[in-house]
């Protein structure tokens, strides 16, 4: 019974808040290549820049924020502070400063959990009729170049407001899920258990203004959970399976993110060094990561949610040094993530204790994003681009 609710609270909250009415989804199929093509503007060049401008800002003055008094340590529940500042400086590098989730109910609507649909339609509801008036007091004029073009393609097919709201709903899935405030926490805690750093700081003659650069910096694990679908369009025999025309293919990147063949026998501890160059002969095809997909469903926001990852966790480990409130560090279950998410999520929370690094105390930082032309692949299709 429980599986029952649970998928018919899916079902429902997804097919209300996010949907639109039968009859416009003809609409809806003969918009898709031009959504397609808006989307690809998150990818790496001047509009992208300038949503990683606004998330730089935004990470630093949560880590401003975090900074406990001289002296001093603060407590605070980690998947919490990520969450709640990954979501703002996520959404207002989207949708600019007058974002719906500047308001911390709207965001608490939107992570809402629940076992029972008529709870989660009416937190996602709510979520909805905050864009609606996001659109109506001209917010979206104020978004990034990616929220506005993408505005702009379904008011030229002329989609009710009402609807719009509804999609991007679902859009938000992609925008705040996906950003993997786990795999964040897991990069963090990883770090500091290893107790290595490997830091690259100028500071002026003063010694207090630390310039902190952008860097290109990997440290993936294949633990990734999100799951392809393909739609298969004849009768094709796959190695012994039939796969009929019209099924609908799912592929799961957690069972080839988890394949001892493919990836060794510790493909379950976080390695990074497994992707450092010296290692690529000891490790599969690039396809075989699929953290963020492949092919048609390669995820377009991939760049910017890497560069805030990375952001975050560097400025953090050179920032702060943390230990668990309570005994050693301990592996969170993660057994309630929700469905649409790409990465594990906790289901308690780690509470820690922080304290600036000595030696910091008196450290104004400053972090900048220096433009370059060169692409940070991080799936095959990057380098084939």
């Amino acid at each position: 019974m429980l599986h029952i609710l649970i998928y018919e609270s899916m079902y429902r909250s997804f097919r209300q808040p996010c949907a639109v009415p039968a009859k416009k989804l003809e609409l809806c199929s003969t918009r898709t290549s031009t959504v397609i093509k808006v989307t690809t503007d998150s990818q790496p060049g001047t509009l992208l820049d300038d949503m990683n401008r606004i998330m730089i800002r935004e990470i630093a003055k949560s880590f401003d924020d975090l900074q406990p008094p001289r002296g001093e340590k603060r407590k605070v529940g980690m998947y919490m502070w990520v969450r709640d500042s990954i979501t703002r400086t996520t959404t207002k590098s989207v949708y600019g400063p007058m974002s719906p989730y500047e308001d911390k109910a709207i965001a608490d609507a939107f992570c809402q959990p629940s076992l029972t649909a008529r709870k989660l339609i009416a937190a996602q509801s709510r979520v909805s009729d905050a864009f609606q008036e996001y659109y109506k007091a001209g917010g979206v004029d104020k978004a990034s170049a990616l929220t506005r073009m993408r505005y702009q393609v379904e008011v030229d097919h002329n989609v009710p407001l009402e609807d719009i709201a509804r999609y991007e709903v679902g859009g938000s899935i992609a925008v705040l899920f996906n950003t993997a405030p786990n795999r964040l926490l897991h990069r963090i805690v990883a770090i500091d258990e290893d107790r290595y750093y490997d830091q690259d700081l100028g500071c002026d003659n003063s010694g207090r203004k630390v310039p902190f650069t952008s860097v290109s910096v990997s440290g993936r694990s294949p633990t990734s959970m999100g799951t392809s679908v393909r739609e298969v369009m004849e009768d094709t025999l796959l190695e012994g399976f039939l796969l009929k025309k019209g099924t609908m293919l799912q592929m799961p990147s957690r069972i080839i993110h988890q394949d001892t063949d493919l990836w060794s026998a510790d493909v379950t501890q976080f390695n990074p060094r497994r992707f450092l160059p010296e290692e690529k002969k000891n490790r599969p095809s690039e396809a075989c990561f699929r953290a963020f997909g492949g092919g048609k469903t390669l995820c377009p926001g991939r760049h910017f949610a890497t560069n805030e990852i990375l952001a975050v966790v560097a400025v953090f480990i050179a920032r702060f040094d943390m230990k668990p409130l309570e005994g050693d560090w301990r592996h969170p279950s993660t057994i309630n993530t929700n469905v649409a998410a790409v990465v594990m999520e906790p289901d308690d929370d780690i509470e820690v204790e922080v304290e600036t690094r000595k030696g910091f105390e008196d450290v104004d930082w400053e972090i900048k994003l220096h433009k370059s032309e060169k692409i940070f692949a991080m799936v095959t299709e990057d380098n084939e681009g």
